[in-house]
């Protein structure tokens, strides 16, 4: 059986694995500005709120970009604006008490050539944006909102009676319980593939239904030395922030916020980045809240970016589907992703990390050290292959299949998850404490946990999985059925487990390719009732050790 160790450097912790894989410490290069400063309202600004301030602002970044660069003031008050762009050594400072308030007239946002989910695609025109620009920062303690609620369908299950009420008085249109603000929008939900420039599209043929193609709050493409801190950014129309194929990124302090209902409402995510410092910051939004991703299926591939080398650390996450989250878009593959020190407070899942079949890309190596977990309706960990694009919560009433297995070759399109090390995890309160789901074609593998106090609904569910290994994990179930299910997995390692005094069955194991499960230095099993055998599985694959 592997061991696992690890020492704490200045900062945080890099681990030492026997097969000498470890945390890289990358190294992040900051941002520089010049002190000249350009006050936007000596560029015909004004704090109205009505006066749409968009040349004004861009002007006052076009000339502080050109002077050399420096800093781009916004005083306090409220800045009516579309969209901004950065450019390269500009600090976009936001003073305190400063909102820059994007407007809601969609004509304002032109439908462009960008990437949305993995695919090149037509989008409208983010808020904020830069593209191939280094040495830029957004700073300060003012507020971005993107009028997202201007744009987003909601689904009537997700409001209060009330609120519903008050959506369908506000416009738009309402179909199959789901509201939509525009006839564009509706038109957009029934499109296939909207909005994806691919197979000879271009951005002419989505015109009809550009009012769903919602755009991300903050979009940084292939820039270099980014700095966001102290800013809140919320209120996204889809995701919050975004940086794709950037690197030397930096975020501190920073607070991003969305509705619990927002469809597609990330808080932030690392596309096919590389050298990102992630920290002391807080994220409470409407999906996945810090996501780690890499493009989507062939197009993923093709780019051949993984996002690598990100320390993430001294964060907060409070509503989310995910706390941290690689997936389900890493066709590129992520590697070298070091978790530390971060604390969720009921995300519908802890720590998800999820793929499916057509994404192909490599997981890998990546560590996480001191996660405190409170009120988890989902999973506090989850592993899981047969990502299906679905909420992780099923709402009242939902009914879901668990998916068809069957062999497949393996291929281009095969993902993989392997080497992970999870420690010092405590949560109270999940309905299920680790979930892993492999394909039987490409099995998850490598995983180490250690040191993990989980409270919790229901147990530990592995499936399709090898070289699981679990140090001294501990489970406290309300459920005393069943602490732990192995199907068709092998390899797997219970050491100084402990759970409830008396469960009525400890571990059931399932399927013929299940073996070599050990039991070691455990609660004793003294009955044949507290192992349960069955779909092929025999005495053979279960070993205990004193």
């Amino acid at each position: 059986m592997k061991k696992t160790s690890c020492f704490l450097l200045s900062v945080f912790a890099i681990y030492v694995h026997s097969s000498a894989q470890s945390f890289r410490i990358p190294k992040i290069k900051n941002t520089s500005f010049k002190k000249d400063s350009f006050n936007i309202i000596s560029f015909g600004a004004k704090a109205d709120g009505i006066t749409l301030n968009t040349i004004s602002i861009n002007n006052a970044i076009d000339a502080c970009n050109k002077k050399g660069g420096g800093v781009v003031v916004v005083p306090a008050g409220n800045w009516l604006t579309g969209p901004l762009v950065l450019k390269s050594n500009v600090n976009l400072h936001l003073k305190r008490n400063a909102l820059l308030q994007f407007t809601s007239d969609f004509n304002e946002y032109k439908l462009i050539e960008t990437n949305w989910e993995g695919y090149p695609s037509a989008r409208n025109q983010s808020p904020v944006s830069a593209i191939n620009a280094s040495n830029i920062a957004i700073t300060g303690y003012g507020i971005i909102d993107g009028n997202g609620d201007a744009w987003r369908m909601v689904k009537k299950d997700k409001l209060t009676a009330t609120q519903w009420k008050t959506k369908l008085a506000s416009g738009g249109f309402e179909e199959k319980s789901t509201w939509y603000p525009s006839q564009s929008s509706l038109k957009g939900s029934k499109t296939e593939s909207p909005g994806v420039l691919l197979n000879e599209k271009t951005i002419n043929d989505f015109q009809e239904i550009k009012d769903f193609l919602r755009p991300n709050l903050l979009v940084l493409t292939r820039c270099d030395r980014i700095l966001l801190e102290g800013v809140t950014f919320q209120n996204s129309a889809a995701w919050c922030l975004h940086p794709l194929m950037s690197s030397n990124l930096t975020i501190r302090n920073i607070s991003v916020k969305n509705p619990w209902y927002a469809q597609n409402g990330d808080g932030i995510d690392v596309e096919s980045c590389s050298n990102v410092l992630i920290e002391n910051s807080v994220f409470d939004v409407g999906d996945d809240g810090i996501c780690i991703k890499s493009g989507r299926d062939a197009e993923g591939r093709k780019r051949a970016m993984p996002t690598k080398d990100v320390i993430i650390r001294n964060c907060t996450v409070y509503h989310a589907h995910g706390g941290f989250v690689i997936g389900s878009e890493m066709s590129g593959g992520a590697n070298n992703i070091s978790v530390t020190n971060c604390s969720f407070i009921g995300t519908d899942i802890g720590l998800r990390f999820k793929t499916t079949r057509g994404r192909g890309g490599v997981v890998e190596n990546i560590f996480v050290d001191g996660i405190a977990m409170k009120d988890i309706p989902g999973e506090a960990i989850l592993f899981d292959m047969y990502y299906a694009a679905k909420d992780p919560i099923p709402l009242a009433g939902e009914q879901r299949l668990a998916p068809v297995v069957e062999f497949k070759p393996v291929n281009e399109t095969t993902p993989q998850f392997k080497n992970f090390f999870i420690k010092n995890v405590v949560c109270t309160g999940a309905d299920k404490a680790i979930f892993i789901r492999g394909l039987p074609e490409m099995n998850i593998h490598g995983i180490n946990l250690q040191d993990i106090v989980i409270s919790s609904v229901n147990g530990i569910e592995i499936s399709e999985a090898f070289d699981v290994v679990m140090n001294n994990v501990k489970v406290i179930l309300t459920n005393t059925s069943l602490v732990a299910d192995v199907l068709n997995s092998y390899n797997i390692s219970f050491n100084k487990f402990s759970t409830i005094a008396n469960p009525q069955t400890y571990i059931r194991i399932g399927g013929e390719r299940s073996k070599n499960i050990k039991w070691i230095n455990s609660p004793s099993i003294t009955s044949d009732e507290k192992v349960v055998f069955e779909f092929g599985a025999t005495q053979k694959a279960f070993i205990i050790q004193p």
